[in-house]
């Protein structure tokens, strides 16, 4: 009644054709035919091919955003000023820290007196300051703008 002696539901076992699993019936030697082109090989983003056909990997320029911004900051105290609307308890907030990271829509500071660490939300954000210089620094119209550039 079912094949092979299985039971309803039961999946049939595969046998594949008698040439698939036969390698004397396939030639020893392959080659592969004029028409086929190679594919070439994957390059990772923003890298560049040279002639020869070598890759150079380009490193990254930050941007100025608040997060790189912080970034570059990183081990430096700072004081975030931060908002949270509808909220009873309080509406404004205020941490100090050392920044540990910051990513597109969160910042890691530590407080040095306690230890404890915050996981802060950007989107609470309203602005930070520094105790001293800032570093600073970004690629704009193919000069690199950092916080030693003359302003214009």
């Amino acid at each position: 009644m079912y094949a092979q002696g299985g039971y309803p539901g039961m999946p049939m076992p595969y046998n594949p054709p008698m040439w698939a699993n036969n390698s004397a019936m396939m030639p020893s030697t392959m080659t592969m035919p004029s028409s086929v082109v190679a594919m070439p090989p994957a390059v990772p983003n923003g890298a560049v091919v040279t002639p020869q056909g070598g890759t150079i990997q380009a490193i990254p320029t930050e941007e100025s955003y608040v997060e790189n911004i912080l970034r570059l900051n990183r081990g430096k105290m700072a004081t975030f000023y931060m908002t949270y609307e509808n909220n009873k308890e309080w509406n404004a907030k205020i941490f100090r820290g050392i920044i540990e990271a910051a990513g597109r829509d969160h910042i890691i500071i530590s407080d040095p007196a306690t230890g404890m660490r915050y996981l802060l939300l950007t989107l609470n954000l309203d602005y930070v300051t520094f105790d001293g210089p800032i570093n600073y620094e970004y690629a704009f119209q193919g000069q690199m703008i950092t916080n030693t550039t003359p302003a214009m």
